[in-house]
């Protein structure tokens, strides 16, 4: 699988990179995810979240968290504790912000930490999550290894990603869209000028559809499923330990 980098010229690993790549653009982060993707963003989250209300998880593990949108949506699962790790310090001073001021940091504590290492016991959580942030890993099998490991019997994965679009005319408006108007506008409020053609770029190269699902199964977990959202640009993935 071809590794895909934020910044071609530079030397350092792809997970380097990566948060490098969101330090820069942390201060304008959630106002560009909202604006880039019109708002349908926060739709996707509710649709995952109220999949993972159906297993009633008492406790949750929020990977590439960073500024703690997933994570701070999934307390209206009933969970009593959500821990959001990532490997952005500057993502994740964003989230804790905006904990502290929705006053929830009684339930939710956000900490660095990497996706392929995570600093947990085995079978320590009902509900391993992640949105956006999969394709970011530098190896992707060795990350869902990882979510399994940490994953108690019985809990759930719950992955929001996006994916490509099959069908005429979304396949082509959603190219056009990708590689054109969201990289221009990017570069307009990001001072990151590669972060927003790395987006793209990754996603194209993401196994997305059935080629995940396969990846989640060969980590072991069960009763996968994906659910396509809005003409395929993002989809939610579920698996079973």
């Amino acid at each position: 699988m071809e590794v895909i980098k934020p910044y071609s010229n530079s030397q350092k690993g792809k997970k380097e990179q990566v948060a490098e790549m969101f330090d820069n653009i942390a201060p304008k982060y959630d106002f560009l995810n909202h604006f880039l993707s019109f708002g349908i963003d926060k739709v996707w989250r509710r649709r995952a979240i109220r999949l993972l209300m159906k297993r009633s998880p008492s406790n949750i593990l929020d990977v590439a968290t960073g500024t703690g949108d997933f994570a701070i949506e999934s307390i209206k699962t009933g969970a009593q504790k959500v821990i959001g790790v990532d490997i952005s310090e500057k993502m994740l001073a964003v989230g804790r912000a905006k904990i502290e001021t929705l006053g929830v940091g009684h339930r939710i504590i956000l900490q660095k930490g990497d996706s392929e290492d995570l600093g947990f016991s085995d079978n320590s959580f009902d509900a391993v999550t992640v949105a956006f942030g999969v394709r970011n890993f530098e190896n992707i099998s060795k990350g869902i290894d990882e979510l399994f490991r940490v994953l108690k019997p019985g809990g759930i994965v719950c992955i929001l990603e996006f994916s490509k679009p099959k069908y005429f005319p979304a396949k082509q408006m959603y190219s056009f869209y990708s590689f054109y108007i969201l990289p221009f506008i990017g570069r307009l409020f990001s001072k990151d000028r590669s972060a927003y053609r790395y987006l793209p770029e990754s996603v194209e190269r993401f196994p997305d559809g059935d080629e995940f699902l396969n990846v989640l199964q060969k980590s072991g977990f069960n009763q996968t499923k994906q659910y396509r959202q809005t003409f395929g640009v993002a989809t939610i993935y579920t698996g079973l330990k």
